[in-house]
């Protein structure tokens, strides 16, 4: 982690993040850390919001002279209906993660879908011709769909337990990438031992094995993990989650989450700054934060 020192002048620009709850965010570590490196007077503060209090929240930034944001959970929806503008990726997968104020303009941006890539790249794992699986159908999922749709995967699948709202994200995906191969099927034992060995990359989006549930896994018991396979977990505390654990057991690549956190966090950066952060400064704030030396 950077040792220059936050310096919070009258004349510091303003960014931070919107959620509910925020306290346990790594994401003022990190920009406050790229920030101090590169002789940013900048300073990135946690904005705890309720739900009920999103309107009056996203109009006072701009009064309080904010050049962004970043939006957390259970924000990233319902801020939309407050902004000006809207990039391709937050049109597509319907929620925003980070929006730049200008002139008084707010314009939303999804920098998941890239972050999500770009954390794969880092970890030298390219999913163009790959043949995913993702567990989960949220909105993690939606980014993670668009992000390897984007990079010409050649098949992507959705699991889900209600297999209802993976069909949902696939039709509705499936518009804007009529030329992918996507498709759903039910989070189940039987719809999992159907891969066999026919996927190259198991991506999990929700948030089991997070802590403090450890030892959960959204990958059946019974059902072997397919070998050689590589497996991500967007899961980052713990940073080793069941699913990881019992991959590396197995003797399959595996990819923490932590990449995709410090990824989509770099590109809002550059959105509100015009410059790139350290990843390496960013990377070694979160894992202070998370007590890893």
């Amino acid at each position: 982690m950077s040792n220059a020192a936050i310096r919070i002048t009258g004349k510091s620009s303003l960014v931070g993040l919107l959620g509910w709850p925020v306290k346990h965010s790594l994401s003022p570590l990190m920009h406050n850390a790229a920030f101090a490196s590169l002789g940013l007077e900048w300073a990135y503060v946690p904005l705890p919001v309720m739900p009920a209090n999103v309107e009056q929240a996203i109009r006072g930034l701009a009064a309080l002279s904010f050049i962004g944001v970043n939006v957390t959970v259970p924000h990233k929806q319902a801020v939309i209906r407050y902004l000006d503008e809207l990039n391709d990726a937050a049109q597509i997968t319907g929620a925003v993660n980070t929006i730049a104020i200008k002139e008084g303009k707010y314009y939303g941006y999804n920098t998941d879908a890239s972050g999500f890539l770009n954390s794969l790249i880092e970890a030298d794992c390219h999913p163009k011709n790959m043949r995913v699986a993702v567990l989960g159908a949220g909105g993690a999922a939606r980014a993670v769909v668009l992000a390897l749709a984007n990079a010409e995967a050649d098949s992507v699948t959705v699991f889900n337990r209600t297999a209802e709202r993976a069909a949902f994200l696939v039709d509705d995906l499936a518009d804007t990438f009529p030329d992918s191969h996507l498709h759903f099927a039910p989070l189940t034992s039987q719809a999992v031992a159907d891969l066999k060995e026919d996927v190259d990359l198991v991506i999990n989006t929700t948030s089991v094995g997070m802590s403090p549930d450890r030892s959960a896994s959204p990958w059946p018991d019974d059902v072997a993990l397919p070998k050689h396979t590589v497996v991500c977990d967007l899961v980052y505390n713990p940073l080793e989650t069941a699913l990881l654990a019992r991959a590396k057991a197995a003797g399959n690549p595996t990819i923490d989450g932590l990449g995709m956190l410090i990824h989509q966090g770099a590109h809002a950066f550059e959105i509100w700054t015009g410059q790139q952060p350290s990843i390496d400064i960013m990377r070694q704030a979160a894992l202070s934060g998370l007590g890893v030396k």
